[in-house]
Formats: C-alpha cells, structure tokens, sequence
C-alpha cells in the first residue's frame, strides 16, 4: 500500500508564505478610482471630460453620467488631471486603500476657451467632437439654421419663406431636404421617412436655439449606432438639461420681424442641490419677410424638461414639446421672368404658395450605470406630426388654364425606442469596451396626398392619396479595443430590417402591399495618436438609405435598401499650441441615388455614384479673446455608368468654404464677422446649366451684462445679391407657347439687421 508524504513544516511555511504575498500583490492591485466630473453653476454631468491618472499616463473620458474609473491599482497616493473644453483644468489627490474603492466627485467652473488647452486624445477618438464645442461656444446661435451651419462643410438652403425645412449639402450631396444625412435631437429622430415633401425630410424648426447646448456630428457611414439616411453624415442637437437662470428675450428686426424667446428655472438652486432640474420655455416669432408677397410667417415653440437622478447611479430625462408654423411663401421664380421684368428680384408668379405644419414630441430617457460601471441606456419616443404644403414648380406647363399648383399633405404618428448596453472589460491585458444596442421606429401616416389645386382653396384633382406603415428594427454592436496607449481600434456591425405598407386609398378594392427587406453594415475605425499633438485616422463603412414605401411597395420591393461604402484618411494636428488643423480624403459610393420629382410627389431611384473629396478645417487662436476658424470642401461628384458629358449630379456641391473671426469676452463684448462661399456647380447632368456660386457675410456683436445682454445682428453685411436656392427646372409661363427649362431660384436674404435683448433672473 503507497504511503501519503505530507510537506514538512518547511515547506508549509514556504507555501503559506506564498499565499500571502500573492495575495498582498492582489490587493496592491485591486484598487479602484471612481469618479464624477459636474459642472460647478448647474451641477449637472459632464459628458466628454478628460481625466489623466498622472503617475500612470492613463487616460479616460466620462461617459453620460460624468463618471470615469481606474481599475486595479496599487494602494497609494494618485493626482488626477481633470479638463473640459471651456472650463477651469482642475488637479486633484487621491489617497487609495488596499482593496478599497475610492469615489471622488469634481466640480468644474466655466472659463474661457483656450485652444492651448486642447489635447487630441487616443481614448475613445471618434467621439471627440473638438471643433463642434468650440463653435458652439464662440458663435452666436440666433436661429435652428445657424446651428446646422456649425457642421463643417454642412450648407443649407430656405426656400419656402423660412417654414418648410431646408435644403441641405454636404460632402458633394444635394441632401434635399434629408435624403442622406441623419438628424436627431436628443436621439429622437427629426427625418420622415416617406414624407409626402421627400425622403428623409427633416424640420428643425421645433428647436429653439437657445436651448442648445451642444452638436454632435459624423461624415460618412461610420458610426453603428446610426443607421438609415446616415450615409454623407449625421448629426444630433442636445438641448440643455438645466438652464443657468430664466430669462426672457425679445428680437425686433427689419421686414416687420419679430421673436420673443422665455425660459422659466423652474426647481432652481433647491432642485440643483438634490441634482434635479426642470424649465419650460417658450418661443414665438413673426415676419413678413423682405419678398413683395407679404409671407405672414407665424411660428410657436413651447418645450417643458425635467432632469434627475433617480439614484446615485441612474438618471430619468423627459421632454415635451409642441411645435406649430405657418406661412406664406414665393416659391422659385426663373430667371427670364426677372430679366423680362415681369416680376421683381423679390417677386412670384404664383402669390398663394405657403403652408402650414406641426409636431408634438415626447421623448423619456433612463440611463443607469451599475456597480462596475457599465451604462445601460433606455430611451423611448413619439411623435405626432402635421403637414400640408402648396408649391407650383412648374406654373402653367401642365394645365394651361389654372396652373400647376399642388397640395402635398399628410398626418403621421411616430414612435419607437432606442437602448443600449455598454460593458468595459479587458481583451487580455486590452481594454476593451462592447456597446449593444437595439433601435426600433415606426411611421404611420394617414392620408398622405398629392392633389392638383388651385389658389390653395380648390381640389382640381387628387393624384396620390393612401396609407403609409413603416417599420425599421435595427440591432448594432460597437467594439472599442484600445491597442496600446496610442492605437485605438473601432469596429461594429449593424443589422436592420424594413416592413413598408401601403394602402392607395384611390384604389378600388383599398388591399394592402407589402414588401420587406433587411441589410448588414459592417465599420472599421482606426486611430493612431502620435502625441497630444497629432493623430492619424483610417475609417470604413458600409451605409445605406431607404426608399420611398410608395416607390417600393409597387415594384415588389426593388431596391428598398440601397448601400453606401465610405473610406476617410484623416489627421487632427496641432502644428503650434493655439493651432488646431484637421483634414480628410475621402471616397463614397453610393448602390443608387434619389431624384426627388416634385410635381409627381414620389423619389425617383437613378444610378450609381461616386463621390470623393477633401476636407480641411483649421482653427487659430490669435489672442486671448480673438479666434479665427475657417472650413474647406472640394468634391467630385460623378454618376457612374452615364455616358461622356452627362455623369454630373445636379446641384451637387463641388466647394465650399466658411468661416470668420469670432471675439469672446473682451470687455463684456462678444461677436463674430463670417463668411460663407459656394462655389457655382452644374444644375443638371450635362452642366449646360450652371447654378452661380455666392459670397456672402454676417455679423452679429453682443454686450453681456450679469442680468442682461444686448446684441445686434446682421445678415449680408454687403448686401450682395444672391440666390439661395436653384433649380434646372423646365416651366412655361402664362402665355408662352413653349416651355422652357432654365434656373429657377429663390433669392436670398438681403442686408437684413436685427436687435435683441435679454433679461436674466438669477
């Protein structure tokens, strides 16, 4: 029988000993650092904060909840470096236990922008939004379209008398008004698909710009987490959580213009002290704008938000809004109408276009970070929204006797859902953070029209008339794996599938179509950071945008989904401390672009594309109040498989540039001088007809006292002549014989000055 040889007491003793260091050298390195970073005035979370472990040269970001962690350091004393672009950078000691956690909470207070400050980070890169934070802060926000224009290389459009929602452009896309870029606010979708005015189209003008604080924005179909009409770029508006101070504010300018602004601080400093928060805000403004044909323009904004924390480590957000506008407008005029005299620059041919529109929003949001420190998302939406619009793009081609006007109507109800799980890990010895996210909408529309009228009052025919149902489910996973301290690497896949339902109600029987579909988009994302100066990146993607579902559905679900593949090379530099350069090449394809064909209220599909480019944008810190930014697009855009001479896109945009001086807080006074430049492009396939290029330049200087500000704007400074909008459009006037195809434009904002005031109660 084997006998059993037990260790000596030697060996125990050895053993036992082993145990204990190793588990001393456990605990020396199971320590944590859990932080909050807040601002100082409103006590509300930082999102985006950079926080610097300096014994260690570790970095982090805080995520929604201003929180940041350090995981399984040694017992000892640490200094924290802790900055956020335009606030105070604070440093601060942490004394750390064996085996403890140690939570700080950090309070920063507001200063002036220093662009010296500014450090290009490998943590988390693509959600570094660098030069959108220092726009917001050094331009003047006066209205929802001057906040779209911070996007760099993003122009837009108004021509429909300030109500319909703008034309958009960037990266070589006539976006239309939406087709292929993603709008957001507060991750509530602004786009309608199937619009009876086009796809994706996207009002912004239930914002008001006084409650924004904040853009975030991508170009190109990178990012997993947006998904459809997310294809030349994206962007999403935050509005504020609190306000500093109520206020009210009124504008009074030229053209019988006039807008009064309000916001109430409802729970105030006794509502920040138990970190809650809750305004409403209302807004309402009128003009009659400078075209001969009075535009009688009414618009109502009221908002109510409530902000809190449910539980140390949760936060609940509601928003409700309502939204209502209407107005009269002079449509696009062509050019020979003016050359003949028939009508003035600021004239019409047809008096009676206008429209009206409306939406409702409520919008609910409960993020939660549990005790490892991974931030599960819920968010829930929905919409009910009013429109009806009377164009006449073409006068009196089509019916001699009462013209071409149209009605294009509809009522929609939207709702759905967005949420996601966040988990930060390790890949070995990488870390690692896994994002899954899930996104559901839905778009029901009654009655969505099309109708030949007359005078805004007579139905002379109805065209199209039916019932849209519109599903998209979406599932995303997002990897974010930190390769060494410079490297980053991003990659993430999405899945959606479509449901589109119609119903033509001027059918007979009124069946049902249906058609489905589903797409996978593939990203992969990587960043090297060379320094605090220097970055590298590469990006590819896959994209996509949806159809029209009356377009889809008769053709037995054609091309309901057609793809998007984008690649950008880029750089963020900073070539001297108070100099920050970023620039892009990039190249997109596109499966198949949209034609949106106004007077048949359908988007017609077309051929494949190709679109590449460059990007450049620089900002420069020439004093402790004066800053200079200036952003410039060159594109190729070109359709692929036309013949010699006829492969150009219409209206795509082929350079742009703006940019200005901007002063802050020198004396209490504050403003810019800028610019923008659109180079002229082809209005149609042949570039036989050419849309004109403008130059044209704002100002706006603002006084700021503790209990109030006065401010002076003023748009086309020169007063230059220029037309905001063109179309190739062929129309025949009353009395031609024959039509004609030719520009047709809507001229843009003369020198136009406006004053405001605003009272602060604090």
């Amino acid at each position: 029988m084997p006998s059993l040889s037990l260790p000596n007491s030697k060996s125990l003793l050895l053993f036992f000993f082993w145990l204990l260091t190793a588990a001393k050298v456990y605990a020396h390195n199971s320590g944590t650092i859990s932080g909050t970073v807040s601002d100082a005035a409103g006590r509300q979370a930082l999102r985006g904060a950079a926080v610097r472990l300096l014994e260690t040269g570790s970095t982090a970001l805080t995520n929604e909840l201003g929180h940041y962690r350090f995981s399984n350091l040694p017992a000892g004393t640490y200094h924290l470096s802790l900055s956020h672009m335009g606030y105070q950078a604070v440093q601060i000691t942490v004394v750390l236990a064996e085996d403890q956690t140690t939570s700080v909470r950090t309070f920063l207070l507001a200063t002036q922008i220093e662009l010296g400050e500014v450090a290009v980070s490998s943590e988390r890169p693509q959600e570094q939004q660098l030069i959108t934070a220092l726009d917001i802060r050094l331009r003047p926000i006066t209205n929802s379209q001057e906040i779209l224009r911070l996007v760099p290389g993003l122009f837009i459009g108004q021509h429909a008398g300030g109500g319909k929602a703008e034309q958009l452009f960037l990266r070589g896309f006539d976006l239309d008004h939406g087709t292929d870029i993603r709008l957001s606010v507060d991750g509530m979708p602004v786009n309608m698909v199937s619009h009876a005015h086009g796809q994706g189209y996207a009002d912004l003008h239930f914002v008001i710009p006084e409650l924004v604080q904040g853009v975030d924005f991508g170009k190109g179909p990178y990012n997993p987490e947006q998904g459809n009409l997310a294809t030349a770029g994206w962007v999403n508006f935050r509005t504020r959580t609190a306000l500093d101070s109520s206020f009210a504010k009124l504008e009074l300018g030229q053209y019988d213009t006039y807008r009064a602004v309000a916001g109430v601080d409802v729970l105030g400093a006794k509502g920040r002290a138990q970190e809650q928060s809750a305004y409403v805000a209302a807004e309402y403004s009128f003009s009659n704008g400078y075209f001969y044909n009075p535009q009688n323009f009414n618009r109502l904004n009221l908002v109510g938000k409530y902000h809190g924390h449910l539980t140390p480590a949760s936060r609940l957000t509601l928003t409700g809004s309502t939204f209502y506008s209407k107005w009269n407008h002079s449509g696009q005029i062509p050019d020979r109408a003016v050359a003949q005299g028939l009508i003035g620059w600021f004239g019409s041919v047809d008096p009676s276009e206008g429209g009206e529109t409306s939406r409702h929003n409520l919008n609910a949001e409960l993020v939660t970070m549990t005790p490892a420190g991974n931030v599960l998302r819920n968010q829930v939406f929905c919409s009910r929204y009013g429109f009806e619009l009377y164009s006449n793009f073409t006068f009196f081609l089509n019916d001699s006797l009462n013209g071409d006007q149209i009605r294009q109507k509809e009522r929609r109800h939207l709702f759905g859902y967005n949420g996601s799980y966040s988990h930060a890990h390790q890949l070995g010895s990488l870390p690692l953070t896994s994002t899954l996210g899930l996104q559901y909408r839905q778009d029901i529309t009654d009655d969505t029209e099309l109708s030949h009228t007359l005078d805004r009052r007579q139905t002379l025919e109805q065209r199209q008339l039916g019932d849209i149902n519109e599903l998209n489910a979406g599932v995303y996973l997002d990897e974010q794996l930190q390769l060494s301290s410079r490297l980053n690497l991003t990659t993430g896949v999405r899945f959606d599938v479509f449901r589109d339902q119609y119903r033509n109600l001027l059918l007979t029987p009124r069946r049902r179509q249906q058609a489905t579909a589903s797409i996978v988009s593939p990203k992969l994302n990587l960043y090297y950071t060379a320094s605090p100066a220097l970055q590298l990146y590469l990006k590819s993607g896959k994209g996509f945008h949806s159809n029209d579902t009356r377009v889809v559905v008769p053709q037995n679900g054609r091309d309901i989904l057609p793809a998007a593949y984008g690649t950008d090379l880029g750089i963020v530099v900073k070539p001297a401390p108070r100099l920050l350069v970023q620039a892009a090449a990039w190249y997109l394809w596109l499966a198949q672009e949209f034609v949106y064909v106004g007077d048949e209220g359908v988007v017609e599909p077309s051929g494949k594309s190709r679109r590449q480019g460059l990007d450049l944008s620089a900002r420069y810190q020439l004093g402790r109040f004066l800053y200079l930014d200036a952003d410039f697009t060159a594109a190729k855009p070109r359709a692929i498989g036309a013949e010699a001479g006829e492969a150009y896109l219409p209206l795509a945009p082929t350079f742009t540039s703006a940019g200005g001086l901007s002063v802050q807080g020198w004396h209490r006074f504050s403003g810019s001088l800028r610019y923008r430049y659109l180079a002229n492009r082809p209005a149609n396939e042949y570039n036989s007809i050419v849309a004109r290029g403008y130059f044209v330049t704002d100002a706006q200087v603002n006084y700021t006292h503790a209990r109030y500000q006065l401010g002076l704007s003023v748009q086309n400074l020169l007063n230059t002549r220029w037309k905001e909008t063109q179309f190739a459009t062929e129309s025949r006037l009353r009395g031609e014989a024959l039509p004609i195809e030719e520009i047709h434009f809507t001229p843009g904002t003369p020198f136009f000055t406006r004053l405001s005031g605003t009272v602060f109660f604090r």
